[in-house]
């Protein structure tokens, strides 16, 4: 601990400096899984990359210690030897608990703990003012949900006690085909109640085909089960899998697969968006090919390419919060829309309030009932022209709000600010931000919104229109991703 406190220290000192000048600050924290665009200045950043260790693992308490820049592979390999588990793992093993907590994380054991940030018991937050402190359910309560999901606008939070549950060393897999997304959303519901199941996400292959996969943490291992893992080069990515092993043949199977494999299934290939790679250079995409290339399709690979090509504004990655009843029009417009599949399915338990929106707590579109909500994942290729991008991309916002969901905000956010601040609560957040001083920092809307200044040419310089010409020959961008992931190698940008 003397070294983690020496270095928050460090980091509480700097952020003083800054408050002192009443300037602006940023997390520069080493790796990101977000899919927004930002700009690195060293001269107005806190660098908290060095915060990534496991500093203790209690057993008794089922607990750990952990500094917010560890990321879900090394937080799992710290506590799995000790028979130790996170509730929620993020299936993307590079995505860091301060990532996690900061963003808002939600994955397929979601339905049973909730978000990532409720399976933390307290957190150690600098503040604004360079004051240390630590805030929980019980002590600074208010500064505890607040800075879940508000992305480091309220202090620089450095250090997390996280529940564990006891680990196992397999998941038993059942896959349930289904044909319609009523039949998909009804089967959720059923898998879900069953106290046995430790984990239920579903894949949708179109309207009338799709798979809900549920999985249950065992230590039994028959020899005649069907065995299957999705880690190695040589292994199926998950989701072809899926759809070979139960949509197209209709029926219930059953399979086991180390714990590990299961928690990160989806990071080759980055659930299927890595298809699009293949697509865009026009390669085969077969079994050999996905071999040939695994080394640029696992998420840590994959997310630096796409900052360095500037694909990100290209693809449409986006995780809407849908109330249950509403799901099925929500995926009916997107198959309208857009026409691209898969899209995934991930039901979400709610008992608390969701990062700025109070209201969607404790059930209060029904006074009556908690109504439970379904996470959609829409991940696709977008119009090639920009501003038909940022038209689509705001269709979509606007009906997830009709429907009474939210989004994500680790993807682009296409609002105006006033559409932003009447879907989110402005004066719970202010207030929040008044009461810890942190009012001279950026805050949410200015880190996650999109620069529309894009879409006007009268902005750019003649060297930024040159380099708009060039980007968009094939397959300039694309090999220039390429180039920078061999290149760099480290696969450590990012700021929050």
């Amino acid at each position: 601990m003397e070294a983690h406190e020496a270095a928050v220290s460090a980091i509480s000192t700097r952020v003083q400096i800054f408050y002192q000048k009443n300037t602006p600050f940023r997390l520069y924290h080493g790796s990101t899984n977000s899919t927004r665009h930002r700009k690195v200045d060293r001269n107005q950043m806190i660098d908290t990359s060095g915060l990534n260790h496991v500093l203790g693992i209690d057993w008794e308490k089922k607990t750990c210690l952990v500094e917010p820049n560890v990321a879900m592979d090394e937080l799992v390999n710290a506590v799995m030897p000790h028979g130790l588990l996170p509730p929620v793992v993020m299936e993307f093993p590079g995505i860091t608990v301060g990532g996690g907590f900061a963003g808002t994380a939600g994955e397929s054991s979601g339905f049973r703990y909730g978000f990532f940030d409720s399976t933390i018991n307290w957190i150690e937050v600098v503040l604004p003012t360079g004051e240390i402190v630590t805030a929980s359910p019980d002590k600074l309560s208010d500064l505890f949900y607040g800075a879940a999901g508000t992305f480091g606008t309220l202090g620089v939070t450095t250090l997390f006690e996280i529940q564990l549950v006891d680990s196992k060393s397999y998941v038993e897999l059942t896959y349930h085909p289904v044909t319609s997304v009523a039949d998909a959303l009804a089967t959720i519901q059923t898998v879900t109640k069953d106290s046995t199941v430790d984990y239920v996400d579903g894949i949708l292959f179109s309207l009338d085909r799709g798979v809900v996969v549920s999985g249950r943490l065992t230590d039994q291992f028959i020899p005649h089960q069907n065995f299957r893992r999705f880690s190695r080069a040589q292994d199926p990515w998950f989701y072809i899998h899926v759809d070979r092993t139960a949509s197209r043949q209709m029926e219930l199977v059953k399979e086991i697969t180390p714990t590990r494999d299961y928690l990160f299934r989806y990071d080759r290939g980055a659930f299927w968006t890595g298809k699009y790679a293949f697509d865009y250079f026009m390669m085969p995409f077969n079994r050999v090919t996905r071999w040939a290339l695994d080394y640029f399709m696992h998420t840590r690979v994959m997310y630096h390419a796409l900052y360095a090509s500037g694909h990100a504004s290209k693809y449409i990655v986006q995780d809407l919060l849908l109330p249950e009843p509403n799901a099925a029009d929500f995926i009916q417009f997107v198959s309208t829309k857009f026409g691209f599949w898969p899209l995934w399915l991930c039901p979400m338990k709610v008992d608390k309030q969701i990062s700025m929106r109070p209201d969607l707590a404790n059930g209060t579109y029904d006074k009556d009932k908690t109504i439970s909500f379904m996470n959609v994942g829409v991940w696709g290729p977008g119009p090639t022209k920009y501003e038909r991008f940022v038209e689509v991309n705001r269709q979509l916002e606007h009906k997830v709000r009709e429907l009474g969901g939210i989004k994500w905000l680790y993807a682009q956010a296409y609002y105006t600010e006033d559409e932003f601040w009447n879907i989110y609560d402005w004066k719970w957040y202010n207030d929040l931000r008044e009461r810890f001083s942190a009012t001279h920092l950026p805050d949410v809307y200015r880190k996650v919104r999109v620069d529309m200044s894009k879409m006007s040419r009268s902005s750019e310089t003649w060297s930024e229109r040159l380099q708009s010409l060039a980007w968009g020959i094939w397959p300039v961008s694309g090999l220039y991703g390429v180039f920078m992931t061999l290149y760099e190698r480290d696969y450590l940008l990012g700021q929050e």
